[in-house]
């Protein structure tokens, strides 16, 4: 039998229900299927596949799915929190085949180009300077004050910007995701302004950076296509990784398995890394498609360029991922927070690394950290897309800038594994080539 509208009532993805227990909307949505009913904004029901099968399926099927959400953007109203993650623009997230292929490339291409060392190094640099802000205060918020600013100042650097503008770039994106219209406005109108100077100084003076790369990119982006794909880096980097950043955070601290991390090194960071991804998806829902034509996928009925998510969430956790709820991972699936298929995130690894970096750059300096609350008092943002905490409070043995060893102050951004010095001119090194030579 065909799940339809008239059968089946949608499970509604946000709210203070769904904040603080996400899998029960995903065990009612499954009882519906492989594929459920969702409500993620009052009034807009979209479809949502939440079996792992049905998930690679759809993700990897670009003849019957389209990433075009013109074809039902109408049904989203302006002031929904769901307009700004579905506006159409052109950019590859958009896009569709060789209009795809082609926005990609230039993505992908110019990521190859980063040396992960300066990466890393440039995340150590970031963290210090945050570290330097509270860590002779003996408390942190490592939301507000670490994981939600880190990876912008380091995606800032990243595409070429000086350290000063970092803060510029934190506080017009926080103030874009403000519910006043007023500082919203504000902050959409610096985050314009920024991007302008942005896009200004590299057409003027290229460095080895990514905007370079994309400007100078054989596949020839227009100004606009170039800001666009600024634009959804930014977007798709910034909150999925400061949200694994935090995420992992919680499972390092509120769990035994992981707090030997932090002291003996019983369990290495990229495991609290990867298990945070398997089971607490910084993007819980998201992946937006179309059928390009009435289609019936997995016994339900879906019209012909109506609005279907996928569910990373509760695809990682239903019974058939190989991942039972009790947190044994088996089998040799891999782990869809970063989707698959064609449109699998080009950042994936970046994100990772950037992640590693400024957990062990914490975890280096405060080593007897741990949580001020009780972990079932941690509580997440509402909201159908991202599985974001509203805050991290935590606590620790206080540093000062004199303390005896070292210190955020003393070891500004030296990588504890090198005796390289961090200080370089730009992101990649120099005479690594350009995006026509590779």
């Amino acid at each position: 039998m065909s799940i339809t509208p008239s059968t089946a009532t949608a499970v509604r993805l946000y709210g203070p229900e769904h904040a603080a227990d996400p899998q029960r909307s995903y065990e009612l949505l499954r009882r519906q299927g492989p594929v459920g009913l969702a409500e993620i904004d009052t009034g807009l029901v979209v479809h949502l596949v939440t079996d792992y099968e049905a998930a690679i399926r759809l993700l990897q099927d670009t003849d019957t799915w389209s990433k075009d959400t013109r074809t039902w953007l109408a049904r989203v109203p302006e002031n929904s929190p769901i307009r700004p993650v579905v506006e159409w623009r052109p950019s590859l997230i958009f896009a569709d085949g060789d209009e795809h292929a082609h926005l990609r490339k230039v993505i992908t291409d110019s990521f190859a180009l980063l040396d992960p060392n300066d990466v890393r190094v440039l995340t150590f640099r970031h963290a210090d300077r945050l570290l330097q802000d509270f860590a002779d205060t003996g408390t942190v918020d490592l939301v507000s004050q670490y994981a939600q600013q880190l990876p912008l100042m380091v995606f800032n650097g990243l595409f070429g910007m000086g350290d000063e503008h970092g803060p510029r770039l934190v506080g017009a994106l926080a103030a874009m995701m403000d519910t006043d219209p007023e500082r919203k406005a504000a902050g959409a109108q610096s985050f314009g302004a920024y991007l302008g100077a942005l896009y200004q100084t590299k057409a003027a003076h290229r460095g080895h950076d990514l905007t370079s790369w994309f400007i100078d990119h054989p596949n020839g982006l227009t100004q606009e296509e170039a800001i666009n794909q600024i634009i959804i880096t930014l977007g798709a980097g910034n909150e999925p990784t400061a949200n694994l950043i935090a995420n992992t955070c919680v499972r390092m601290l509120s769990d035994d398995r992981y707090f030997g991390t932090l002291t003996t090194g019983s369990l290495p960071v990229q495991h609290a890394i990867d298990d945070a991804l398997w089971y607490d998806s910084p993007v819980a829902n998201y992946s937006f498609h179309s059928p390009r034509k009435d289609v019936n996928f997995y016994g339900t009925d879906i019209p012909a360029g109506s609005p279907v998510m996928v569910s990373y969430a509760a695809a990682n956790t239903c019974p058939h991922s190989g991942v039972p709820a009790d947190g044994y991972r088996s089998g040799t699936k891999a782990h869809l927070a970063f989707a698959a298929g064609p449109h699998a995130c080009p950042a994936r690894s970046l994100a990772v690394l950037i992640a590693t970096a400024a957990i062990e750059r914490l975890a280096s300096y405060l080593p007897d950290i741990e949580l001020a609350v009780a972990p079932a008092e941690l509580t997440y943002r509402d909201g159908p897309v991202y599985r974001t905490l509203t805050s991290l409070p935590a606590r620790f043995t206080p540093l000062t800038p004199d303390a005896e060893g070292v210190t955020p102050w003393s070891r500004s951004s030296i990588d504890p594994g090198t005796d390289r010095d961090p200080s370089l001119p730009s992101l990649a090194t120099a005479g690594r080539g350009s995006v026509r030579s590779s």
